[in-house]
């Protein structure tokens, strides 16, 4: 549901005293965060020319507005403060503002995925969590404005929620948030023990594209340029847009979401996005990772933070294959050094394309903020990786740092891992890991208990006598099945002999 112009005219004046004509942006309510240790964007509109004072913390900022009625300032950065404060703009009071840390929740329908939601669009554990959680500093907002817009927006028209607690009333339907996102600001909360604020601004079915500025598509390949800039179309040439490519909704198009449910949040002072999309985008892999980056180049320029972290998932398993763009997703993770990537081989549902353990999702992204922004050096929070290979025998030994231990789980008790291996014919041939249960290859109950001997991986397939290539999760059921000793499982992918 929609709120109409006059519905959004009654906000606005409820907000600010009889007579006034200044109005904050769009973040700027109460119960809102703010993000500590930076210089603090704050804006708004007003009549042209109108003075404009915001005051907060002991800090003051003045202004007047432009021709066009826009005025902006920046307060100095501030500490983290678990004390409700008043945030002045003029004579309009903003109550209960905290300072802490503060993360954008973006993507796809498993981003949108709530906490408490219907019988197969909820967490697992949602009602749970919800009876449990009553956590008055973290605080939520969402922009769930399923429209889209050509032209980036200066403030949010649609269905937006204002700032909320973590509590069990604000977290049942119908507001409830991204179980995803309330387990991650958990964790950060618990972590940091400062407050958290986490925007939600999702919507299911949704490309890359859509959610992208058109800043990010400046230093992009020609071929992502190329292909973005056509389908950029005014609702004045939709019908005959479509006509050109009906295989896309309004909506597809590129950065109309953006423009429509992130751009009136910007320059807002935020450490990052947490990220789980890439199923629309799937039928283009080969194009994910350049896109991954013009999405990441955008919000960089325009929240104006260089190092904005984006901490995303790579696709879960369903009922295909997601191989190509998992091993994009993770090329973007290695060329981009404010990414990094949670694994979710093991959590996916091959009958649901929303899996409802989202808890593991949560806690991954928050692990990799906890290692990389908030000082949990001891905290292992990157997957294992093969870094080298080497044959003996018929064998291929993987060796992966910083593992000492594997566990093997099969919910079977199985004793079968989605490994393949290939000699110089290049035929893919399943593969076994020998050094698992005493070497077993069948399983026996109470007998193969998943304990792996040593800290490397010893594969080999009886079906190619010199192996030179070695993949992992390509095949079905592309279930992750192997687990490090912190907890984290192998990804899929793919190696050959140097």
């Amino acid at each position: 549901m929609k709120k109409t112009a006059i519905m959004l005219a009654a906000a606005i004046a409820s907000a600010a005293p009889a007579g006034a004509t200044v109005v904050p942006g769009t973040p700027f309510k109460d119960k809102m965060v703010l993000q500590r240790s930076v210089e603090l964007p704050v804006w708004g509109t007003a009549d042209p020319g109108e003075k404009v004072k915001v005051s907060f913390g002991g800090a003051t900022a003045e202004t007047s507005a432009g021709a066009d009625g826009r005025w902006s300032v920046r307060l100095p950065a501030m500490e983290a403060s678990s004390a409700g404060r008043v945030f002045k703009v003029n004579d309009i009071e903003i109550k209960d503002v905290l300072v802490g840390e503060v993360w954008f929740c973006a993507g796809q329908s498993n981003t949108e995925m709530p906490l408490v939601g219907s019988p197969h669009f909820m967490d697992r554990e949602g009602l749970m969590m919800a009876q449990l959680i009553d956590e008055p500093l973290i605080r939520y907002a969402y922009c769930a404005d399923y429209d889209w817009s050509p032209e980036p927006k200066r403030e949010y028209t649609g269905e937006f929620t204002e700032w909320k607690e973590f509590n069990h009333d604000n977290l049942m339907p119908p507001h409830s948030f991204s179980a995803m996102g309330v387990y991650f600001a958990l964790q950060i909360h618990r972590a940091t023990k400062v407050p958290v604020g986490i925007v939600g601004t999702y919507w299911g079915g949704t490309n890359i594209d859509a959610w992208t500025p058109r800043e990010g598509y400046e230093n992009c390949p020609d071929s992502i340029r190329d292909t973005a800039e056509w389908k950029i179309r005014g609702k004045d040439e939709l019908e005959g847009w479509q006509a050109v490519a009906p295989i896309y909704d309004p909506w597809q198009q590129p950065t109309v979401l953006f423009n429509e449910m992130v751009a009136p949040w910007t320059p807002f002072a935020i450490k990052g996005f947490i990220w789980y999309q890439g199923c629309h985008n799937a039928g283009e892999a080969w194009r994910y990772c350049d896109k991954m980056h013009a999405l990441y180049d955008g919000w960089s320029k325009v929240f104006e933070n260089p190092s904005l972290k984006l901490y995303f998932v790579q696709l879960a398993p369903w009922k295909n294959s997601w191989w190509d763009i998992q091993l994009q997703q993770e090329k973007f993770a290695d060329e981009e050094p404010n990414a990094g990537m949670a694994v979710s081989c093991d959590v996916g549902n091959i009958h649901d394309i929303h899996p409802n353990e989202k808890r593991y999702i949560g806690d991954r992204l928050a692990a990799l903020a906890m290692k990389r922004d908030y000082g949990f050096d001891s905290v292992i929070a990157d997957y294992p990786r093969v870094s080298s290979m080497r044959r003996e025998g018929n064998s291929l030994v993987l060796s992966v740092p910083g593992v000492s231990v594997w566990r093997l789980y099969n919910p079977d008790w199985s004793v079968e891992v989605p490994f393949e291996v290939c000699g110089a014919d290049g035929v893919w041939k399943k593969a076994w890991l020998a050094n698992s249960n005493g070497g077993r290859r069948a399983a026996e109950e109470w007998v193969t208990n998943g304990e792996v001997a040593g800290s490397e991986l010893v594969v080999v397939s009886d079906e190619v006598a010199e192996p030179v290539a070695v993949r992992y999760l390509h095949e079905f059921p592309w279930r992750g099945a192997l687990f490090a000793d912190s907890g984290l499982p192998l990804a899929p992918f793919e190696k050959r002999l140097d």
